[in-house]
């Protein structure tokens, strides 16, 4: 008798299915999607996708703060092709809105996850709950409420395709506590795989647009006298420097980056220009702009030859012809274009541009005598122009280098010149501070053995700065440069335009001795007051092997040219 019931309880035991969460349904899908890092704070309503990811060997990095995660998986995003960060409800995603926002104007593919009270008390008044997915539509390609533990798989595939729809952009997915803590059969959820077109490479897809318009441009640029390119963050997306490299050889043209574009082309590249950029926009007879919109930092197409042939070329439709008219528009993934380009027009194109290449240069040699002056003269307080310098000297070939702050960072704009693509990284068109440490812990995790510099402006390291405890706590050296004038330099400058004598007014805080605040923090610190000691307190930053931040004490008393060109004061 007691061996027939031991046998019936074994068959029972063997015919029950197993169960499986949506927490652990969502960490399956985004180990299939390659992800190795998850950006979190933890909280009651998420923590199941905590466990879920521990089963498939996903780390979870916990930060102090929720921007902080979204900045992370922003940068996570850009150098891996996606990145992921979970927040709690409430508040939890209140705080990765700016995160999220930033995202969205950079385009970069991170997927919000976001916790709610259970569905069952939708409206009632539970803890922490908002009806987030309302917040974080306008600034999201996608956002939903996953209504089902069942379709949790199929709601992310769903992200994920929306999320690289044309150019890339930010995902939220919001799911309630008892959809997360649910269990459904795990027979029966369907993980959908080929739920979106990837390129050849894996990245984004190949797609070309109109052949017959890619042969007219070309054509256009062979026949041009003054023909120029820019290329924007999208380069960077599309993977296409070695292209845009065949390009400008082809076409024996100059070409200019902005955004994460930077460092495209290596150093010295025969056809890599930077601050002759207003000169060859005043006098070019073609201006090809791809991955780019032409929005403030354009002067919205204003800031361009009105004489000029305009080709606007982006993985967006929406940005083909916004702000201003086009000639010749395309809409596709840049490598693909560009390479059909050269395809399309025959090689060794005249070298009737070398003249106004030859312009370029001498404008650029003019810039930087300008700088070698200022260079020279050994300032003190420390001018923001030989910090630049000093730093983009000290740049490794594998060093990624990280802009977060105002007037200070726009200084480094044009001098700091990263040696290999994916070198540069900053905020994009949002502006947002308080990325760096973001930034910075996301390279370090995804290329662990490339160097990572970030200059900080003093109050944009002040924003979400206590992470740097994070860098230390998971032990990944980076060298912070902070910019010290103790001041919002860039706002401080129009606001003493708009209403003089009153600039420093919220505008100036207090010094504040950030070596000491590193050290506090388990780090190394070194402050700096001479510019001959700029160059030794970096490299024992570096040779440190710690989370690491040299304070410069730079002058507030001189403005970068995209400062004191700004037009919202006048």
């Amino acid at each position: 008798m007691e061996t027939a019931i031991q046998t019936a309880t074994d068959v029972k035991s063997e015919a029950s299915p197993e169960m499986i969460s949506a927490g652990q349904i969502v960490a399956k899908m985004l180990k299939q999607e390659g992800i190795e890092h998850i950006f979190t704070i933890s909280g009651g309503h998420i923590v199941d996708i905590y466990n879920g990811c521990i089963d498939e060997g996903i780390e979870i990095v916990d930060v102090r703060h929720e921007q902080v995660a979204a900045h992370a998986a922003d940068a996570y995003a850009r150098i891996t092709g996606l990145g992921c960060a979970v927040v709690t409800a409430g508040p939890g995603t209140t705080d990765a809105v700016t995160g999220m926002a930033n995202a969205f104007r950079a385009e970069s593919p991170m997927l919000l996850i976001g916790g709610n009270s259970p569905l069952k008390q939708y409206r009632m008044g539970g803890l922490q709950e908002l009806r987030h997915t309302e917040m974080m539509t306008p600034i999201s390609k996608f956002a939903s409420l996953v209504m089902t533990t069942e379709r949790t798989a199929e709601m992310m595939g769903i992200a994920f395709r929306e999320m690289y729809n044309g150019a890339p952009g930010p995902g939220f997915l919001e799911i309630p506590h008892d959809v997360m803590d649910g269990k459904v059969e795990a027979s029966k959820v369907r993980y959908p795989k080929n739920y979106r077109v990837r390129g050849a490479d894996g990245g984004a897809p190949d797609f070309i647009g109109d052949p017959k318009i890619v042969e007219q441009v070309a054509d256009l640029l062979a026949k041009a006298e003054r023909p120029v390119a820019l290329f924007g963050t999208q380069a960077r997306t599309c993977r296409a420097h070695d292209a845009i490299d065949r390009f400008s050889r082809h076409f024996n043209i100059p070409i200019y980056v902005n955004g994460s574009a930077r460092g495209t082309l290596p150093r010295n590249h025969p056809y890599g220009f930077m601050p002759s950029r207003k000169t060859a926009f005043d006098n070019a007879d073609v201006i090809l702009l791809a991955g780019t919109p032409l929005d403030f930092r354009m002067g919205y197409g204003r800031r361009l030859n009105p004489k000029a042939k305009i080709v606007i070329m982006d993985m967006d439709y929406k940005n083909v012809g916004n702000n201003r008219d086009f000639d010749f528009g395309l809409v596709g993934n840049l490598r693909t274009i560009v390479n059909a380009m050269c395809e399309a027009s025959p090689g060794d194109i005249a070298r009737k541009h070398d003249p106004f290449i030859k312009m370029l240069r001498e404008d650029e040699a003019k810039a930087q005598g300008k700088n070698d002056k200022i260079i020279a003269a050994n300032e003190v307080p420390i001018h923001p122009v030989r910090l630049c310098h000093e730093i983009n000297e000290f740049l490794q070939e594998d060093t990624v280098y990280i802009g977060d702050g105002g007037d200070v960072v726009t200084f480094s704009g044009s001098i700091v010149r990263p040696h290999k693509p994916g070198g540069w990284m900053d905020p994009g068109p949002l502006g947002t501070l308080g990325v760096g440490t973001g930034f910075a812990m996301a390279s370090k995790l995804a290329q662990p053995k490339r160097d990572v510099v970030v200059l900080y402006g003093d109050c944009s390291f002040t924003l979400t700065g206590f992470d740097f405890i994070t860098m230390v706590h998971r032990k990944l050296p980076f060298v912070g440069v902070i910019g010290n004038n103790s001041s919002w330099n860039q706002i401080r400058f129009g606001q003493e335009r708009k209403y003089p004598g009153r600039g420093d007014i919220g505008n100036v805080v207090g010094d504040v001795r950030f070596d000491r605040l590193a050290e506090a923090m388990g780090g190394f610190g070194i402050r700096v007051t001479k510019p001959e000691d700029i160059r030794p307190a970096l490299e024992k930053a570096r040779d440190s092997g710690l989370p690491a931040l040299v304070d410069v004490v730079i002058n507030r008393d001189v403005y970068s040219s995209g400062t004191s060109n700004q037009t919202m004061y006048k």
